[in-house]
């Protein structure tokens, strides 16, 4: 049994209310919780900068549950970075850049939740110029490689704005679950 961090990352937004995150982030607590120790965060409703470094600390694994603002992370998402990943506590300086992460050893999975549709994913003349799902997180990966964890594969679901399936969002979660934490659930 490992011990798991589930951090919604969703910020409020008269267009996106956060719904379907937060229902995303039960589904995972629900499904994980029965063979792992589950900790959550919901980082609109505040948190305490020294109890969420104690929170990362204690997880084998932790899972950034976020929809993507303008490519990005919502801006309260990226504020619990700049205030949790402290120096001395989540990183320090070493030899080379990049090598001083205090997280090794530990895991993290990305799940994602885009207005984009799946199609302009890895295909040249898509949105995102070639760049598969990995490529088009890669500077949210970069933030992880520095503190020392190792990507999961991760989830994501698109389209959520303009063509809202949540029952097949669920499936494909459950699917992906199974997949990487290796469970055996009935899909």
């Amino acid at each position: 049994m490992s011990n798991i961090l589930i951090i919604n990352g969703h910020q409020f937004y008269p267009y996106s209310q956060g719904r379907l995150n937060k229902t995303l982030v039960d589904e995972t607590v629900s499904i994980l919780s029965e063979q792992h120790n589950v900790k959550t965060t919901t980082v609109q409703e505040g948190y305490d900068i020294k109890e969420e470094q104690e929170k990362i600390k204690w997880a084998d694994t932790i899972i950034f549950q976020t929809p993507i603002y303008w490519f990005s992370l919502p801006t309260l998402f990226k504020q619990y970075f700049d205030e949790v990943y402290e120096y001395g506590v989540i990183f320090a300086g070493a030899e080379r850049y990049g090598q001083g992460g205090l997280l090794t050893g530990k895991t993290y999975m990305l799940s994602t939740t885009w207005n984009a549709p799946e199609s302009e994913y890895g295909t040249p003349d898509g949105f995102f110029k070639g760049l598969d799902l990995e490529g088009t997180l890669e500077h949210i990966h970069a933030t992880q490689r520095f503190v020392g964890m190792e990507a999961l594969e991760s989830f994501s679901i698109h389209d959520v704005i303009a063509n809202p399936q949540v029952e097949t969002y669920l499936v494909k979660l459950r699917e992906h679950l199974n997949k990487v934490f290796e469970l055996k659930l009935a899909v």
